[in-house]
């Protein structure tokens, strides 16, 4: 079904959870600058929050997350404290001027806390920021997941849960410390089925160490048949000088591009018979779920949860590494727990880095979501002029196709989906009209 192109993804291109991304982010963007946007959001303006907790009971070897281990207890108290305490000073800043449509909880391992930790976390949200019946999710690691977990979240009228998987092969769990038995994942699917959680996502991963074919197939089956209500598949990246976890597994055992390439096809391919509707180039969603209608009626986004029906315009972010954005704006809180706790214990705002989102670059940034999450982008003149010889090599292979000035992916294209999207990215594409006019426009 997927035809592979090793020319095209032999440049590693970003995810594009946000443009500009991540590496763009400077230090002359920060505190004065979140300060700023704050203070300048309008009244009634949608609102999603995300609260980070930095900690794991166990380190996973092929996480790039930015976590550490719970055991200190200390430490984990303080920094929850601090992140109370920014909740406060931001939502004091806002003064209720906006109304929040969707609470994330991410790390780490939310549930690497106790229950009540977190539950006084979600309280301090629920009472000092505008929100009225918000869309609630976490995610869980599924080897601390215990009943009272279960019942905290029923009680807490959380909507979804995300379920670090990853793979059901125990070799492969092995090869990257990441070991749950299958039993595991049920008996969590279980108990939150039977309390009224039925939204569920599988994070899955393929490029994993020792993994075959047979392998994922494996998986694959296993996930069909507890039917979560969202999978996202992706593949593995393997950085160790930047992430020295990784060091701990065996690059010489990592599957090759053209595995890789034929493991995410296998993937798609099983999905889609499954019954699942692709959104994006690595999520699938049953008919049934609220993205598969945000995908059936263009309204599908992309932030640093991935791809979300969520449509906020303004994302807070608490807690250290957490990252805010805004119209013109994102910014990054310091990553490190220990200076977070700082600067937050001083009645400071936490970031410290970010990048100011020019009109050029909000253009850019919705020709690249647009691709990424419609399959399709429509152009001004001059942009659609200056894309067409810019793209012609993979319009030639037949994945895409224009309709007058409109920009559309054709089938077969999901891998190829960030390639051709960064084709437009001012830091790593050559996409720019002659007309610097309009470049902006």
């Amino acid at each position: 079904m997927w035809t592979y192109y090793p020319e095209l993804l032999a440049k590693p291109v970003p995810r594009y959870t946000s443009y500009p991304t991540a590496v763009e982010f400077g230090d002359a963007v920060g505190e004065a600058d979140y300060a700023r946007a704050l203070d300048a959001i309008e009244p009634a303006t949608p609102l999603s929050l995300y609260a980070h907790i930095p900690f794991c009971e166990q380190i996973c070897w092929y996480c790039g997350c930015n976590t550490g281990a719970a055991g200190r207890k200390q430490r984990l108290a303080d920094y929850l404290v601090a992140l109370r305490a920014e909740i406060a000073m931001v939502a004091k800043r806002i003064g209720g001027r906006a109304r929040v449509q969707h609470i994330a909880f991410g790390g780490g391992s939310p549930n690497a806390v106790a229950p009540v930790e977190f539950v006084r976390i979600l309280d301090r949200l629920l009472t000092v920021f505008d929100v009225s019946r918000p869309e609630i999710s976490i995610e869980i690691d599924p080897r601390g997941f215990t009943t009272e977990w279960a019942l905290v979240l029923a009680a807490s009228n959380v909507t979804r849960v995300s379920l670090g998987v990853q793979t059901f092969a125990p070799h492969i769990q092995q090869a990257i410390g990441r070991v749950q038995p299958l039993r595991d994942i049920e008996a969590t699917v279980a108990a939150l089925r039977l309390r009224g959680i039925d939204a569920i996502n599988f994070d899955l991963m393929y490029g994993l160490p020792g993994q075959s074919i047979a392998d994922l197939d494996a998986t694959l089956d296993e996930t069909i048949r507890l039917a979560p209500s969202r999978i996202a598949l992706f593949g593995y990246a393997h950085l160790p000088a930047m992430l020295p976890r990784q060091r701990r597994i065996d690059a010489t055992d990592l599957p090759d591009d053209r595995l890789r390439f034929e493991q995410a096809a296998h993937g798609f391919e099983r999905l889609t018979a499954a019954g699942y509707i692709p959104v994006g180039f690595d999520h699938f969603v049953l008919p049934g779920d609220p993205l598969a209608a945000a995908a059936k009626a263009g309204r599908v986004n992309r932030n640093f949860q991935g791809f979300t029906e969520d449509d906020a315009p303004v994302l807070l972010g608490f807690g250290a590494s957490a990252i805010s954005r805004f119209p013109g704006l994102i910014v990054q809180n310091e990553k490190r727990a220990g200076p977070y706790r700082d600067l937050i214990g001083e009645g400071r705002l936490a970031a410290v880095r970010g990048v100011a989102v020019a009109d050029e670059d909000r253009l850019r940034g919705a020709i690249i979501k647009a691709i990424l999450c419609q399959g399709r982008a429509a152009l001004p003149a001059a942009w659609a002029d200056a894309a067409r010889p810019a793209l012609a090599d993979v319009a030639q292979r037949g994945l895409i196709r224009w309709d007058g000035d409109e920009l559309v992916l054709d089938e077969g294209s999901q891998p190829y989906a960030r390639t051709i999207a960064a084709r437009f990215d001012r830091f790593r594409g050559t996409i720019a009209p002659a007309d610097t006019a309009a470049i902006a426009r």
